[in-house]
């Protein structure tokens, strides 16, 4: 108890006290977070405008490493579907990697909220200790943030944590039809002249977009890659992912002990998924080495059309892989301008292996983006609705490329000349490439 000979004195000690427990109070409630959610007010501001409240350092990268190492942010999409979440595609250690909290900047206000993330690795690992993760938070209610910062604790300084812009955000029109994915160009990519054709392939059966994640490749493939950008068809994704893990070539770890295989396919694959989800009514996800052609369509639209008038409700579609090997070749097609560009002519391929009794042939997929949550290579992990297997008559995947059944001979292949359905066009389409590229 305090004593004091006059009033006043007491009154004005009384205050003071008063004072300081209200100042201890309000520091232990910005450094001590509840279970669910820490709400962090910034300094007052009224000459800044409030897209600036949100802090920490803008991330431009394709893929960031978080300061643990473990933990690669790739980008983060909201997802709408269930509840209002904000879905980070990113990689991370499956073992290493317990715990991470999602730094919401909400407008317009430009508060800060921090949010617990549920982890969710892919199952397709392959026994790789790096696989594909979605990184979920569930944002707080009256706010639509912007941007997210991701962190190992629910303390610290935002103005420290890289900041990622939350895409899907608005709603969009379907600007195309078809996108399609490829991933990843490494390996110093100098398949040429394949890879025109299958560009003018895909554009003929009815893609406008092609988004390629690009690790390396040749000078010669840089100048097409540009003319493909320029003409607005190609979008090109950094993808350096070797910067910052030990990458495999192959898809398992047995085969290669790394941290990740296959330079990280699985997280580009659904990268582009969610990057096309509100931009793209169908996403084709094959390597630049298939073709998904249609056998009684035209093109990929009246094809799909027709799947989905026959299987209402299904959002995945998956076609046959089948190997027409480079080794076998036909004297058609045998364009002398041609020659002298690097790769594979794929006119002059038309004999296919045939299926193997015991051995299930992968398949590749076109999806409508919104009905899958998680995909792998040759099916999708986690969807809305139904999955549907298209008969070979239907349509196959042309897949022209080294042969898996080396020791058959040309006897044993099946002729299969349905490419040649489009070769004027094809023929046109590859001299017009090759003409403005100057190759």
């Amino acid at each position: 108890m305090i004593h004091c000979g006059k009033r006043h004195v007491c009154t004005v000690i009384a205050c003071i006290l008063i004072f300081a427990s209200v100042l201890i109070c309000y520091w232990k409630d910005l450094q001590l977070p509840n279970s669910i959610t820490r709400q962090i007010f910034p300094l007052a501001t009224t000459d800044r405008p409030a897209g600036q409240l949100c802090r920490g350092k803008k991330v431009q990268n394709t893929i960031t490493p978080l300061k643990d190492n473990r933990t690669f942010i790739i980008s983060p999409y909201f997802d709408d579907r269930e509840s209002k979440v904000t879905r980070v595609i990113g990689i991370v250690h499956h073992e290493d990697v317990k715990q991470l909290y999602c730094w919401f900047c909400c407008q317009p206000n430009g508060k800060i909220y921090v949010s617990n993330a549920e982890i969710d690795v892919h199952s397709d690992r392959f026994g790789f200790p790096y696989g594909a993760a979605d990184i979920v938070c569930l944002e707080p209610e009256n706010c639509d943030p912007t941007h997210v910062s991701i962190h190992q604790s629910a303390h610290g300084n935002i103005d420290q944590l890289p900041r990622f812009e939350i895409k899907n955000r608005k709603p969009e029109p379907f600007p195309v039809d078809f996108t399609v994915c490829i991933s990843a160009m490494f390996g110093n990519y100098n398949n040429v002249l394949q890879f025109i054709q299958s560009m003018e392939m895909y554009k003929i059966l009815g893609a406008q977009r092609v988004v390629i994640y690009k690790n390396n490749c040749s000078h010669l493939m840089e100048k097409v890659l540009k003319f493909y950008i320029e003409e607005g068809t190609a979008e090109i994704i950094p993808w350096p992912i070797n910067s910052h893990l030990r990458v495999s070539s192959t898809w398992h770890f047995q085969q290669d002990a790394k941290d990740i295989g296959y330079y990280g396919q699985i997280t580009a694959l659904n990268d582009c998924i969610y990057r096309n989800m509100r931009r793209s009514k169908f996403v084709v996800l094959n390597d630049a080495d298939e073709i998904i052609l249609p056998l009684k369509h035209p093109n990929w639209k009246t094809m799909m059309s027709s799947l989905q008038d026959q299987n209402p409700g299904t959002g995945i579609f998956l076609f046959e892989n089948h190997i027409f090997p480079e080794t076998f070749s036909t004297h058609m097609f045998n364009i002398s301008s041609w020659n002298t560009v690097p790769g594979v002519n794929i006119l002059q391929h038309v004999h296919r292996e045939p299926d193997r009794k015991y051995v299930i042939n992968p398949r590749k997929m076109i999806v409508d983006p919104q009905k899958v949550i998680q995909t792998s290579v040759h099916s999708v992990l986690r969807a809305y609705g139904n999955s549907v297997n298209v008969p070979m008559d239907i349509a196959l995947v042309y897949h022209c490329r080294k042969p898996l059944q080396g020791d058959l001979p040309r006897e044993s292949l099946i002729r299969d000349t349905s490419l040649w359905i489009y070769n004027s066009s094809l023929i046109k389409n590859v001299n017009k490439v090759l003409s403005q590229t100057l190759l």
